[in-house]
């Protein structure tokens, strides 16, 4: 029997709790009075993480660390002036498609993303850079550069020759990965929903320490699961050792609290299993079996005797008691859920398990075999079937980005949600959005992102006209689409041609395919990180003198639309957001999200354009501060407001 506490709670247990939720980095360990190991606040870590500079004060606690690390810290959470400009040219349906593909350094984007995606994301799945010894194309601005780290680090002689041969072996190996990933996956964190989940494909170089840096970024009690992904399936005789024919893929949720269960949907492999050897008339069946294997002294109250109603015996185990409680017994014998074979000759009953039963799915397992989840030479063979020769290395099957999608979070079926990749590569990741889409009629909305890394000159990929790596992506995603999209319609209107037998495993009627088709959304709004489109002064006008202060604000060459798009991010408003424009008293208007936001950027706006805007009502207005026709359009500018809409947020560039 328990004696009652007695006291109140220990609010400082209960703040130490509240502030791992927040960052749970700064949860760590230490000894107690009596000896004993208990919870702790890394008070220098937390103040790092409250502030914009490195926080200096290393103590000795247990703690995953590295080279760089507060700098890796510093970066994510130190604000960017970049912008993203939108480019209609290589967009496939701009102004209509819900769907994103971005190019520039992830970090960067990532942290424009939080402020209009912030806990909107459900899902994310990442395929980052193995660590393979390689120079790294992410050059975050760290403290230390290679030749530094290699001196400090005491990995030179006194004659400055190198005392570590194998890169591999040093620790800027791992310091260079780490310090990479750390802070984009510290973002990240921040876009997924409460209850999102983050899917990450790693090699054994790095896949140890990416399991601590996810344990500080998302919380250890955040871990799911290390799926290992049966990624090929033939052995290899060029390999020294041993043959790798699997790949770690970790799972960790945003909040646990809020992920109470995963299933996966089931299949026909699962329902297979279900049969109706007696006929029951609520349909198939499998069974389990009813004897614990717990003993009978080490479960009493589960023994007891049965009785089988086909030999009229009384059924008592020797040895092992029953898995439930004599109550849940009677209560299956009532419903019939019991079966003791098909005359009676089985020792012990089994559980009846029926298939109308198992709605909700199915619980995953942590092994993906490569027939249901695909293989790396079936994504190569795709990929090059698809763009027309071999351009891209080993890209991930869309198969295994397909049953990552699939998953069932707490029961609910949702197919509506936003799909990230930040490492987009060959963009499989939105090859499998669309393909998921067209055979359940979800949502699913992708954003990708991508480096626009150089094509080596001597590649397959330059010589065939790709000169980075975005132009890859985007190009699968255009005949990827296309190909879904014809699939669909030869599918609804079978007299057009073949349909593609592999696509659909049932068949449908033609207008709901008809339907499905013409709701599909197969295409993606291009948008490109930059520097800002306002000039330096804009943002420190205490920097420059008088003259340049009545200079334009705006950098040459930047159009409307872009100073649209870097409005858009300030209002917080989705960059998919449905875009209308149309002429005001000859002035070129905005109108973003039915009329949230109304933008004008022209030059020379008059009063005529002002309370046309107003009498629309926006949540935001913004225009140029150049832009007024006059002083006493200036004048008479809150006035204007003031009589047609006086909670509009007026906002000048």
């Amino acid at each position: 029997m328990d004696k009652l506490n007695l006291q109140t709670h220990n609010i400082v247990d209960e703040n130490i709790k509240k502030i791992a939720e927040l960052f749970p980095n700064c949860l760590t360990e230490r000894l107690n009075e009596k000896g004993q190991p208990e919870a702790a606040i890394d008070f220098d870590m937390l103040r790092q993480e409250l502030s914009k500079d490195i926080v200096e004060g290393p103590t000795e606690r247990y703690q995953f660390t590295w080279p760089d690390k507060r700098n890796a810290i510093r970066l994510a959470n130190a604000p960017t002036t970049d912008t993203l400009r939108p480019c209609r040219e290589e967009s496939v349906d701009f102004d209509n498609t819900q769907n994103l593909y971005i190019e520039g350094d992830n970090l960067e984007v990532l942290k424009l993303l939080r402020e209009n995606y912030l806990g909107k994301v459900k899902m994310i799945y990442i395929d980052p850079p193995y660590n393979t010894g390689n120079d790294f194309v992410y050059n975050d601005d760290f403290a230390q550069t290679t030749g530094d780290y290699i001196h400090n680090s005491g990995q030179e002689d006194e004659e400055g020759n190198r005392l570590v041969a194998n890169t591999e072996s040093n620790g800027r190996f791992h310091t260079d990965w780490l310090n990479m990933i750390y802070p984009r996956l510290k973002v990240a964190k921040d876009l997924l929903s409460e209850d999102g989940v983050i899917f990450i494909s790693i090699d054994e170089h790095e896949s140890h320490n990416l399991r601590k840096i996810c344990d500080e970024v998302f919380g250890i009690g955040n871990f799911i699961a290390q799926i290992v992904w049966e990624k090929r399936y033939t052995r290899s005789n060029n390999s020294k050792r041993f043959t790798t024919l699997t790949e770690p893929l970790l799972c960790y949720v945003k909040n646990s609290t809020n992920v109470t269960d995963i299933k996966e949907k089931r299949n026909e492999k699962a329902d297979s299993i279900y049969t109706n050897p007696d006929n029951d008339p609520r349909g198939v069946w499998t069974s389990v079996s009813y004897v614990n294997p717990a003993t009978k002294d080490q479960r009493p109250n589960l023994s007891y005797s049965l009785y089988n109603p086909i030999t009229n015996k009384v059924v008592i185990h020797p040895t092992n008691a029953w898995k439930y409680e004599k109550a849940t017994y009677e209560q299956h014998v009532r419903e019939n859920k019991l079966y003791w074979g098909k005359n009676g000759e089985n020792s012990y009953p089994r559980l009846k398990k029926f298939l109308f039963e198992m709605e909700g799915g199915m619980v995953p397992v942590d092994l993906w075999s490569y027939e249901d989840s695909g293989s790396t030479d079936m994504a190569s063979k795709e990929l090059e079937n698809l763009l027309g020769r071999k351009i891209f290395d080993f890209p991930k099957p869309k198969e295994l980005i397909i049953r990552i999608l699939s998953l069932i979070i707490n029961a609910k079926q949702d197919t509506d949600f936003f799909v990230l990749d930040f490492f987009s590569g060959s963009a499989t990741t939105a090859h499998a959005v669309m393909q998921l889409n067209a055979e359940d009629g979800g949502k699913r909305k992708f954003i990708m992102v991508q480096l626009p890394e150089a094509t080596d000159e001597k590649s397959e990929a330059y010589k065939a006209g790709y000169k980075n790596i975005c132009e890859i992506g985007k190009e699968r995603i255009r005949r990827a689409g296309k190909k879904i999209k014809d699939n669909l319609d030869r599918k609804a209107n079978p007299s057009t041609g073949p349909s593609n037998p592999s696509l659909f495993d049932e068949e449908k009627s033609c207008p709901k395919l008809s339907e499905l088709s013409s709701k599909l959304d197969i295409g993606f709004r291009v948008l490109k990180l930059d520097s800002s489109n306002m000039q330096d002064v804009y943002y420190s006008p205490e920097q420059f003198n008088e003259n340049l202060l009545f200079e334009d604000n705006i950098k040459p060459g930047r159009s409307s639309e872009d100073l649209l798009f870097q409005v858009m991010l300030e209002c917080n408003l989705p960059l998919s957001a449905k875009i209308e424009t149309e002429k005001i008293a000859g002035k070129e208007v905005f109108s973003v999200n039915d009329g949230y936001l109304i933008a004008c950027f022209d030059e020379k706006v008059n009063e005529n354009v002002i309370k046309e805007v107003a009498k629309r009502k926006p949540y935001y207005f913004v225009m140029r501060d150049s832009s007024m026709a006059s002083d006493n359009v200036a004048d008479n500018f809150e006035q204007i407001f003031q009589a047609y809409s006086k909670d509009t947020i007026r906002r000048v560039l």
